[in-house]
């Protein structure tokens, strides 16, 4: 049986996987061949999909680690921040709409639930909201969170389908942040289009 201290061990080792495996469960089976004492063979492929939940939650995580490790002595731009985090998802970019269609089906209830990829934005939001102003306490901080978890959902969205022009894309909503702020107050308009959004990749994927 493996423990708790080796599961996220192996999760670890899987990470770099991905690039060429995918978030799938032969990277999960094949991690134990990174171990210093590797195996002889992968682990059989059983993995069920809250496996590959755990695996793409593991790398979503570290990639944000990535990004607070690449800031430099003096505070960024926020647009660069966030151009940092798109730029992780290039390698594994192939494999990433099939893995957040996985992750907007988590749901039991929903057959299409965003708020894990919502969550996941936010995540980011605040990572970056902290890297440009770790000292930053007052409301104003709250409502520019919202706003840059809209932003960088948006960006990485666009980014599935138009890769090449991500980062221009980025620009122009961070340049009219004042008409985005205003759509952060438009909840039902912003969640049918996430809902949208998802349900065109879950139907590319093949899970809708």
């Amino acid at each position: 049986m493996i423990t708790t201290t080796g599961r996220s061990r192996l999760l670890q080792l899987a990470i770099p996987l991905v690039r060429s495996h995918g978030f799938t469960r032969e990277t999960l089976a094949r991690s134990v061949l990174s171990l210093p004492k590797p195996h002889a063979k992968p682990l059989s492929d059983t993995a069920d999909d809250d496996a590959r939940r755990t695996l793409l939650n593991a790398w979503l995580e570290d990639a944000r680690r990535r990004m607070r490790e690449e800031v430099s002595s003096e505070p960024p731009h926020v647009r660069h921040v966030l151009r940092s985090r798109l730029a992780m998802n290039e390698p594994v970019l192939d494999h990433l709409p099939e893995a957040f269609a996985l992750l907007a089906t988590s749901s039991s209830v929903l057959p299409v639930d965003p708020t894990p990829i919502m969550k996941h934005a936010a995540y980011v939001a605040d990572d970056a909201c902290w890297i440009v102003d770790p000292s930053a306490k007052e409301m104003s901080w709250y409502t520019r969170r919202a706003s840059l978890s809209t932003i960088y959902l948006a960006a990485e969205l666009h980014q599935f389908t138009s890769p090449k022009t991500v980062d221009s894309f980025l620009d122009y909503l961070l340049d009219n942040r004042d008409t985005t702020e205003r759509a952060v107050h438009e909840v039902a308009l912003y969640g049918e289009y996430i809902f949208k959004s998802w349900k065109g990749i879950l139907r590319s994927s093949g899970r809708l």
